[in-house]
């Protein structure tokens, strides 16, 4: 143990991202990514901002993306919080708001939530999971304390409709309810217009998977004034700064270029359904996906055989080794080429 670690960072049990190697050529099908790149809009507003004016600090507000945000979601600005990736902003959050409280989340979910919860103390229960690995919103209803969770859900893209999430804001008034909206662009519905009605809802979007800026680090927040002002007091106390002067820009050019996400959003909505149907007659067992990967098993091969084997052939999946979920693998949609190399191998690897 390394003598030098305080208590609190001895007992943390960090993250563990996707593999990101660099030891060759790899299709990356596992970490979400969209296989398109950003609007050349995007790539114009970083090379404008490309200046001898790097040597300042960066707006500590945000105010030119916070003013383009509050135009795209006809939202108050005052409504609006930006951060650096929406993990960033998630921090936030639990430290805001959660911290020394309780908290609920699925039991199968985005597996930070665990970690910042051992890093701001945070008392959780993860809910277990239905039938089909569902979420069990009866159990978040009566909850009577902070609940989180992603929508659409990760990593087995299930969605809950607006109707579910009104209740159950109306049965937890007295916590912050938290949507995690990573995905919400592939599919789903945003409950984001509901902050005008429920001062207790946050919800969290990036622009890491369906504007295509992962290497960028922009997160954005929506929630009530005294949900925003609370983020911000932590931001304050951690980070004054928290997005560069070119994420800022790209952000807004993001947003102005609405037309070009649409259509590759569109794109990949395709390849997810054309994917579906290809691995449904191979004999995996899909879960239904509102997101831009799918959550597959196969009653023939097993899961971390399925990764370890594409692997070796240059493609990576996600595979998580966790109880419930060990024997499926998350898949990326990527574009129809990279999909064709996976279903070529996936037909070696089912033929043994």
């Amino acid at each position: 143990m390394n003598k030098f670690l305080s208590e609190l960072a001895k007992n943390l049990d960090p993250y563990t991202p996707g593999e990101q190697p660099k030891d060759k050529k790899y299709i990356k099908l596992n970490t979400n990514e969209s296989p398109y790149g950003p609007s050349p809009k995007v790539l114009e507003a970083i090379k404008t901002q490309a200046t001898e004016d790097l040597r300042l600090y960066p707006d500590p507000e945000s105010t030119v993306l916070i003013k383009a945000a509050s135009d795209f979601y006809k939202l108050p600005e005052e409504m609006i919080f930006a951060g650096n990736g929406s993990d960033e902003v998630l921090a936030f959050a639990f430290a805001a708001f959660y911290s020394g409280k309780k908290l609920v989340f699925p039991e199968v979910t985005y597996s930070f939530y665990p970690v910042y919860c051992n890093l701001f103390d945070v008392d959780y229960i993860e809910i277990p999971m239905g039938e089909n690995l569902s979420i069990d919103t009866s159990l978040m209803k009566s909850a009577s304390c902070g609940v989180v969770f992603p929508n659409p859900n990760a990593p087995t893209g299930e969605m809950i409709d607006l109707d579910m999430i009104r209740a159950i804001l109306e049965s937890n008034t007295d916590s912050v309810v938290l949507v995690d909206e990573a995905y919400i662009d592939f599919g789903g519905i945003s409950c984001s217009q509901l902050v005008k009605e429920y001062e207790n809802l946050l919800v969290v979007q990036t622009f890491s998977k369906s504007r295509s800026l992962a290497g960028m680090r922009i997160g954005l927040a929506f929630g009530s004034v005294q949900l925003i002002e609370g983020l911000n007091r932590v931001k304050n106390s951690f980070n004054s700064y928290p997005l560069d002067r070119l994420a800022q820009y790209a952000g807004v050019a993001a947003l102005e270029d609405n037309e070009y996400y649409v259509k590759m959003q569109s794109k990949i909505i395709k390849t997810r359904k054309e994917t579906i149907t290809e691995l449904e007659r191979m004999g995996f067992g899909i879960l239904n996906s509102y997101a831009n990967f799918i959550f597959v098993s196969h009653s023939m091969v097993q899961a971390e055989d399925i990764y370890k084997k594409l692997k070796e052939n240059n493609v990576l999946v996600r595979y998580f080794k966790k109880p419930g979920i060990d024997n499926y693998v998350r898949i990326t949609i990527g574009t129809d080429d990279q999909m064709k190399i996976l279903f070529q191998n996936l037909e070696k690897i089912l033929k043994g």
